[in-house]
């Protein structure tokens, strides 16, 4: 039997009319909000693109993000649900209708496909509720924190999961998540990250699995081997006492993770599992790789990882560490392309990219940190010019296209008859104005998109009454830059997908008639 965890912790109009009710804001059609392309077995089967290409969605409570599920006109329609602030079992309640199947105290995906759930903003956090993915398929869930979901004690969630699949899931991206809990099963948790009852092409990246007992499974017995396809990359596994994963059955992938404080085992692979373990870095942990509490042996082919302060217990009938020299006893196929970091920079780049809030950053593969590749997109072909606002005279004026021509945008409190379009319309006798003297708007893409330089231009009779502002990358809350008046900013190039406007002070009442950007 495995040890609890020690603690190591301080301390259609129906729909449209829940939607109104529960305070979800509903946007036009765009691109999905996620940052990236799918990578590892996430990318086979047809792919992952989640939500992509369907309406935006934000939600900040689990009924609003219901709502949104079954808003949709099928279940099947793509959607964004963009996600900032905390859900709880006080906020999360059962929503009905044909495009759903939801329950209360859980995020239900349940017998739905094509959706994208993001942290945006301030962040989004799930409190003690998990995130359960049934009979689903083609879903990315990116830049969330997911913590102490428990199946016993109260409140419960999730079976304990944090993030839980079963029953004929396919392709599925989690992405730059923080998965945690405090404690071991006798503490009331289970599994962070687990995959039964015939999961597939799934792919965890860039996310952190803390103070746990279990870190997750693929597999829920030796006879449920009909998981398959799984890659973990770039994740950090810390303070978990086992279940690093563990592999019953299947193909996975495990390159360039951190294991740090693996108290019992780490990755246990076993009843004919094959796993391709390459350029980790396991640290202060002990047996991190072979077949564990069974007889049922599993498989592994191994290459380019660092084992630091690592101990092995000895073999026995149900004991098969891999160490104290791990050599590899199997051969396994990846279909994917994908490249290496050096496993000695691994500690480092994980620590920089892992995890919610981190800005999405990814490895480049070699070592260097870097924003991600944004998600391609083709423009719809039209016959109808693009609108250009009129230049203003003078050299500070930005020369190039408008990017915020076509993107969205939101913001702060509007003043009536103001819209926050109207700074994005190529339109100099429109504007947005805030509800005060103070206020904040956004330009928004569904990819990153690199800007360096702004207009912001102030409506016919308004010049000068903008004061002091600040300039935000919307992704990460960093100041890009801040100053006083209107006119050209310059900043240093910064990929992002969201940057704001924020007026700290104003004589009269600010219009902004065109927020530009440019590259």
């Amino acid at each position: 039997m495995q040890r609890s965890v020690a603690l190591r912790l301080s301390a259609a109009s129906a729909a449209m009319a829940v939607a109104a009710a529960v305070g979800v804001v509903l946007s036009m059609p765009e691109a999905s909000a996620a940052t990236g392309t799918a990578t590892g077995f996430a990318t086979q089967n047809g792919g992952t693109t989640g939500g992509a290409g369907g309406q935006t969605v934000r939600a900040t409570t689990g009924t609003a993000i219901h709502a949104a599920l079954c808003g949709r006109a099928s279940s099947s329609t793509p959607i964004t649900i963009e996600v900032e602030g905390t859900i709880n079992h006080a906020n999360t309640a059962k929503v009905s209708g044909a495009s759903c199947n939801t329950a209360a105290g859980v995020i239900e995906l349940k017998q739905i496909s094509n959706v994208t759930i993001v942290g945006v903003g301030s962040g989004a956090v799930f409190d003690q509720l998990g995130i359960h993915i049934r009979e689903a398929s083609n879903i990315i869930i990116q830049n969330v924190t997911i913590k102490n979901v428990k199946k016993s004690g109260s409140p419960t969630s999730n079976g304990g999961d944090a993030i839980g699949m079963e029953s004929g899931v396919r392709n599925v991206w989690v992405d730059h998540t923080s998965l945690e809990a405090s404690g071991g099963e006798s503490e009331g948790f289970d599994g962070l990250f687990d995959m039964k009852d015939n999961t597939q092409y799934v792919t965890l990246s860039y996310s952190t699995l803390r103070n746990s007992g279990r870190g997750g499974l693929v597999g829920s017995s030796e006879t449920d081997v009909s998981n398959s396809y799984i890659t973990f990359h770039h994740n950090l596994y810390q303070n978990i006492d086992s279940r690093a994963p563990l592999l019953r059955g299947g193909v996975a992938h495990m390159y360039n993770n951190h294991y740090v404080s693996l108290n019992e085992s780490g990755i246990n692979s076993r009843a004919g599992a094959r796993a391709k373990v390459d350029n980790n870095y396991f640290e202060d942990s002990k047996d991190v790789l072979g077949t564990f509490y069974t007889d049922a042996a599993g498989y592994w082919q191994v290459g380019g990882n660092v084992f630091d302060n690592v101990t092995w217990s000895a073999p026995g009938t149900d004991n098969k560490p891999a160490g104290p020299n791990p050599q590899s006893n199997t051969t396994v196929s990846i279909p994917y392309a994908y490249t290496l970091d050096s496993a000695a920079c691994v500690p480092d780049v994980v620590s920089r990219t892992a995890g919610a809030g981190k800005g999405l950053q990814v490895s480049n593969g070699s070592c260097t940190v870097q924003s991600p590749t944004p998600t391609p997109s083709t423009p719809p072909t039209s016959s109808t010019p693009t609108p250009t606002a009129s230049p203003t005279s003078g050299p500070s004026q930005p020369s190039g296209t408008n990017l915020s021509i076509g993107a969205g945008s939101d913001g702060s409190s509007k003043a009536d008859g103001t819209s926050y379009g109207n700074v994005r319309d190529g339109d100099l006798n429109t504007y947005w104005s805030p509800a005060g003297s103070t206020g904040a708007v956004s330009i928004k893409w569904g990819s990153a998109t690199s800007v360096s330089k702004v207009s912001i231009r102030e409506a016919a009779g308004s010049a000068g009454a903008i004061g002091a502002w600040k300039l935000i990358n919307g992704d990460t809350g960093a100041v890009l830059t801040s100053g006083s008046g209107a006119g050209a900013i310059t900043f240093p190039r910064t990929s992002l997908s969201k940057v704001t406007f924020e007026i700290t002070g104003s004589t009269g009442t600010p219009k902004v008639a065109e927020f530009e950007t440019y590259a």
